[in-house]
């Protein structure tokens, strides 16, 4: 086993388990008395653990100032949030909801001592100047399983239409101090919420476990993300209040987190190239981009490898996960690949994953979409792929 040079980012204080949402309310005290609750709109709120928090954050003298998230995080909802908070002394920022609510929440936090635009900071499209903080200590509550939003130190936000971009305001200070991951917060979630967010986690881990920066580190928790997937992935799917669907919702939720570390250290691949421009240019959530291409995607990889790169570590790679996924025997790493293409899939047609056309996408889209995925996980990607090769990938689910 090869050991290359690779370094470790710092990762939020992991709390993990069901029931832990309890625990919120001493966390939140151990940075202040008052604390910004950025949530969404609805699915949290509607639980019982709203007003559980509420009064015992009363019952310990702690101020809340609330704020509801209800769009796709933008520049334009962080920099109103900014304006709204700032000066009202809010020493800890709680995000509790999905990669939506956790991105804005973090960049909130990012921002809300200086008071700055997000756009002094966004790359690429930004105005450049470097971050340098301070960023108030940021809590991150995730009740969805897919993003690993907060095990990551980006805040990734968006604007949608014909010159849309999702880019990604990104620091070291911006890694939540604290990720409380409470399994039973999913039982909340739709299946098809399910199915994108799963599938989103499944591709993070895949994606970074054939990255070009993998590392001994990354691999581990990769590949013990994905038999985490294999575990529970369809129980937690089909939901209910089983001991199958709780095994489930705690396996994806272990599995989300350990993606964002992984991506986090290791990029990511084609899927999630494609995923930026579909989901700036179209109303495409990110879960489903990456999940109703993900099967597309590893068959073209894998065809490019086989052509060009037959002996190099991606088709060996994609046999491995082939092997952890499928229940069949793989005699040969051309067998355990085609079931790799199999189980992902037979996914896709279990899931009833949307095809890219729900979305006004057609065959005239393709020049653009293929131009914008010309980003940083294309470049981590196993393969160069041609232009033809990724429009391939998105022709096949239109």
């Amino acid at each position: 086993m090869e050991f290359p040079a690779f370094s470790l980012a710092a990762t939020p204080r992991l709390a993990f388990g069901e029931g832990c949402i309890e625990e919120l309310p001493a966390f939140i005290a151990e940075y202040g008395q008052k604390v910004l609750l950025v949530t969404g709109a609805q699915a949290f709120r509607a639980t019982v653990h709203w007003p559980r928090l509420l009064d015992a954050l009363q019952a310990r003298s702690i101020r809340w100032e609330e704020l509801a998230v209800t769009e796709e995080p933008s520049p334009a909802v962080v920099d109103a949030a900014v304006r709204r908070f700032h000066g009202q002394q809010i020493q800890v920022v709680a995000g509790i909801g999905g990669g939506s609510v956790i991105d804005t929440a973090k960049a909130i936090a990012g921002l809300l001592q200086s008071g700055d635009s997000v756009l002094d900071y966004l790359e690429d499209v930004g105005r450049g100047r470097p971050y340098a903080g301070p960023s108030t200590p940021f809590i991150a509550v995730p009740t969805t399983a897919g993003t690993g939003s907060e095990a990551t130190r980006n805040a990734v936000l968006s604007t949608r239409g014909a010159g849309g971009y999702k880019k990604s305001f990104r620091h070291e200070q911006l890694v939540a101090r604290i990720a409380l991951v409470d399994p039973g917060l999913l039982a909340s979630c739709p299946p098809a919420q399910m199915a994108a967010q799963g599938m989103d986690a499944f591709t993070q881990l895949l994606e970074s476990y054939l990255s070009v920066r993998a590392n001994p580190f990354t691999d581990a928790l990769a590949l013990s993300g994905l038999r985490a997937v294999k575990q529970g992935f369809l129980d937690a799917w089909r939901g209910g209040d089983s001991v199958a669907a709780r095994d489930g919702r705690a396996a994806m939720a272990y599995a989300a987190y350990f993606s964002g570390v992984t991506l986090a250290h290791a990029g990511l691949g084609s899927v999630h190239g494609l995923a930026q421009p579909l989901g700036a240019f179209f109303p495409v959530p990110h879960g489903v981009a990456c999940g109703t291409t993900v099967a597309a995607a590893t068959a073209v990889n894998i065809a490019a490898l086989r052509a060009r790169d037959p002996h190099g570590p991606g088709l060996s790679r994609y046999a491995e996960v082939g092997r952890l996924l499928s229940d069949q025997p793989c005699d040969g790493d051309a067998v355990a690949c085609d079931a790799l293409l199999n189980v992902l899939e037979g996914w896709t047609r279990t899931l009833a994953l949307p095809r890219l056309s729900a979305y006004g996408i057609t065959e005239a889209d393709l020049p653009r979409i293929v131009q914008a995925s010309r980003n940083n996980s294309m470049k981590t990607n196993p393969v160069a792929l041609t232009d033809e090769e990724i429009a391939a990938i998105v022709r096949v689910r239109l």
